[in-house]
């Protein structure tokens, strides 16, 4: 059961596997990193990307680390959000949530995307979109949530306004530059626990959260139990599935089985007194005919 694929890596570093069973992997990074070794035909187990099924990422990615990351920011810096210039780096589910809470919060957000169509969901969704140069210099607080290296980079910080923050929420410590930050400032100290100020040549100051790593866990308490007992059941439920069929799955990624992600939605729902509707036999013979529709 592994949290960014670290544990699969170190794994598929030793001569010999055999003895492992299969894999489970909770993060969005976790199941790039393993989706990358499939590709390449060296994953030599198979791996259930606990991630990528609904129950995970629509609710831990989107609500958890949604409110994780707003919690970190305002930790660290009792900043104010209503007014504020929000840039979020990343419009997948995690990034989505950060949008949605600073948002909420007042704050007029900016997103910046590669991918076509995220790009177009945030303009839908009511949100700027910017690429990274020409957000940079508009920004007050940027939260990085993309699971890719060098995102915010040397000539963005350059470009910055005086005083702007800079966080991560979505990978390593390599999304925002942190070691390139380091070489470009002529100074740099810790003001406040977790809050680092840099100052940069053009005698502008910037401020890294959590030293470039995950905000939300590191200047907080992550994602609350309330929406983290998603995960963990679908990581429970996958272990008990993978011990009865994973030597009938071939070595690569596998999708959670559906009945599993139906089940845990069934099941939290069931935890907060929530009752839901049947279809009758009429509605079900309906839904699976072919020959019933407009008369």
């Amino acid at each position: 059961m592994d949290d960014g694929a670290d544990l699969i890596v170190a794994l598929h570093r030793r001569v010999e596997t055999t003895s492992v069973l299969a894999g489970i992997e909770e993060t969005t990074t976790g199941v790039i990193r393993a989706r990358a070794l499939a590709s390449e035909r060296l994953l030599r187990f198979p791996v259930i990307a606990v991630n990528d099924t609904p129950t995970k990422r629509f609710f831990d990615n989107r609500y958890g680390t949604g409110q994780n990351t707003i919690d970190g920011i305002l930790r660290a810096t009792n900043m104010l959000l209503a007014g504020s210039t929000f840039v979020v780096a990343g419009y997948g589910w995690c990034g989505r949530g950060i949008a949605m809470r600073a948002r909420g919060m007042g704050a007029r957000v900016i997103v910046c995307e590669v991918n076509a169509l995220k790009a177009l969901e945030a303009v839908m969704d009511g949100l700027q979109v910017l690429p990274m140069a020409e957000a940079a210099p508009l920004g007050d607080i940027f939260v990085t949530a993309t699971g890719m290296s060098g995102v915010i980079r040397s000539e963005h910080f350059l470009a910055m306004k005086d005083g702007a923050l800079l966080a991560n929420s979505g990978h390593f410590d390599v999304e925002v530059d942190v070691a390139s930050l380091r070489d470009l400032a002529g100074h740099e100290q810790e003001i406040r626990e977790h809050l680092t100020e840099f100052v940069l040549p053009n005698g502008r100051i910037l401020y890294l959260l959590a030293q470039g790593r995950l905000v939300g866990q590191v200047a907080a308490e992550a994602s609350p139990a309330a929406v983290m007992d998603l995960s963990f059941a679908n990581q429970a439920l996958c272990t008990r599935y993978l011990l009865h069929e994973g030597r009938t799955l071939s070595p690569g990624v596998h999708d959670v089985p559906s009945e599993i992600d139906e089940r845990v939605a069934r099941l939290k729902l069931q935890a907060l007194g929530i009752s839901l509707d049947a279809l009758t036999e009429e509605q079900l013979s309906y839904q699976q005919s072919w020959q019933l529709g407009t008369a």
